[in-house]
């Protein structure tokens, strides 16, 4: 099962391919220019790995939450690739991608909060959690608001049960520990989703033949009013 991945929801710019089990990624800091990159970097890793689309089960990428542009343009390209080649796609949540990446860091718990910074004085977040299967699931809904009303779900009260905060919600906005339960620890403030980790979360759903229409392939930004006033940033 051959599976192309694709993120660009962040600065981190990124592209992974699963090629019978095999990962080949490849990703970039970007400050902006994902548009000019992205379908570059995409046909450098087909060529590295030998495929071409055709080859592909599914198209899997990262619908956010995130920069607006940047997922919109995951959204994008994924539709007309997908549409050129006759593949199903999978939408990915980037607060999972994330979450997966922090649930394999060395002595990662067993519960992740991912805070990822949404810019305007607000976070995007989520918490999850390792399935049996070793996946990240998530525990409640997707959302985004202040910093500083972040609420874990009722059955993390165990304070004896550590939390792995992750996201550059945690850089940005150093409020956040301080409302949180102690129970939550700092461990990747800097750390940002991947297509490696989207790839590999896409494979389940494309085995099980959950995949989608290119059409379909529809960004989630979570904020209704992605265009507020400049003046409202922080």
């Amino acid at each position: 099962m051959n599976i192309l991945a694709l993120d660009t929801a962040t600065e981190n710019c990124s592209v992974a391919l699963l090629i019978e089990g095999r990962l080949h990624a490849t990703e970039e800091l970007l400050g902006r220019g994902h548009a000019e990159r992205i379908l570059s970097m995409i046909d450098a890793l087909l060529r590295e790995a030998r495929v071409g689309l055709t080859d592909l089960a599914a198209i899997a990428f990262g619908r956010g939450p995130g920069s607006f542009t940047g997922v919109r343009l995951a959204a994008s390209v994924t539709q007309g690739l997908a549409c050129g080649s006759g593949l199903g796609v999978v939408p990915v949540s980037d607060l999972r991608a994330l979450a997966q990446r922090a649930l394999e860091l060395p002595a990662a718990p067993q519960r992740v909060l991912i805070c990822s910074d949404a810019r305007m004085h607000e976070v995007y977040w989520g918490c999850f959690e390792r399935a049996p299967d070793g996946f990240a699931t998530a525990v409640n809904e997707e959302r985004v608001g202040s910093p500083t009303q972040i609420l874990l779900p009722v059955t993390w009260t165990d304070a004896l049960v550590p939390v792995a905060g992750v996201g550059s919600g945690f850089a940005s906005y150093p409020e956040l520990t301080a409302t949180l339960p102690t129970s939550v620890f700092v461990v990747g403030e800097r750390l940002l989703p991947r297509a490696a980790e989207i790839v590999r979360l896409a494979a389940p759903e494309v085995a099980g033949g959950r995949v989608f229409r290119p059409e379909q392939a529809l960004p989630v930004y979570l904020r209704d009013d992605v265009a507020r006033p400049a003046s409202a940033s922080h």
